[in-house]
């Protein structure tokens, strides 16, 4: 196991920090702004409108994290996901942080919710439970490289870390089975811009938007399988 040390981004929300490696889990800007932009806005805005589409009488968003981590952006799909949208939220973490770690961070208090982050980290792995009226929540205990989901989600949060570090988790092999595990027109965001995993998206069947990054990051990007 990595060391793991607390540390403040530039919002004032707290993130962790791997001095081994030198990445962090959020940027540096923000983790919560980064977190609303990438995943929330370019995310779930679009899929929620898509499923509303499919399915207006009653619409369902089944969403995939790629690394559950601090559990940020799975609390803010809770607070902000639509009360006219079923959410299924499936999120794959290997290595789980702390109890001592959860309580560091202290996103529920500062986004004025403690009782649901709590909650969201309480929540025991391998069974789908509720999260709140609108929200399931299915924590996986397993490696990336073993989901092998096809057709399922009409979401994937890719937030894994950094090419730089973990190249691997970039691969060709990675993001087709991605996008395997997507549903047609499912959508896939990432903070990553990187041209070589732009270009794997695109080898793999996506159809791949440069969007404008959260704070302190040029661009992002949108992968959708047509």
């Amino acid at each position: 196991m990595l060391k793991r040390e607390l540390y403040i981004t530039e919002d004032g929300s707290n993130s962790i920090y791997l001095p081994e490696w030198n990445e962090y889990y959020h940027s540096k800007k923000g983790a919560v702004q980064e977190a609303l932009h990438v995943f929330l806005k370019m995310g779930m805005d679009a899929a929620a409108s898509l499923s509303r589409k499919r399915t207006p009488e009653k619409p369902t968003l089944a969403i995939l994290e790629y690394g559950l981590g601090t559990g940020l952006n799975a609390f803010l799909t809770a607070q902000h996901a639509p009360k006219d949208v079923a959410v299924h939220y499936t999120a794959v973490e290997a290595y789980p942080v702390t109890s001592q770690e959860v309580t560091a961070m202290d996103y529920g208090k500062l986004l004025n919710d403690d009782a649901l982050y709590k909650r969201l980290h309480a929540l025991s792995w391998e069974t789908v439970q509720s999260l709140t009226d609108t929200v399931t929540l299915t924590k996986l205990h397993q490696k990336f490289e073993d989901i092998t989901a096809e057709g399922i989600y009409d979401l994937v949060y890719y937030d894994v870390f950094g090419p730089r570090v973990q190249p691997e988790l970039w691969s060709m092999d990675m993001i087709t089975a991605a996008y395997n595990a997507m549903r047609e027109n499912g959508i896939l965001v990432t903070y990553c811009a990187a041209g070589f995993v732009r270009r794997n998206m695109i080898a793999a069947g996506f159809t791949v938007e440069r969007l404008p990054g959260p704070p302190g990051k040029r661009e992002m990007l949108r992968a959708i399988k047509e």
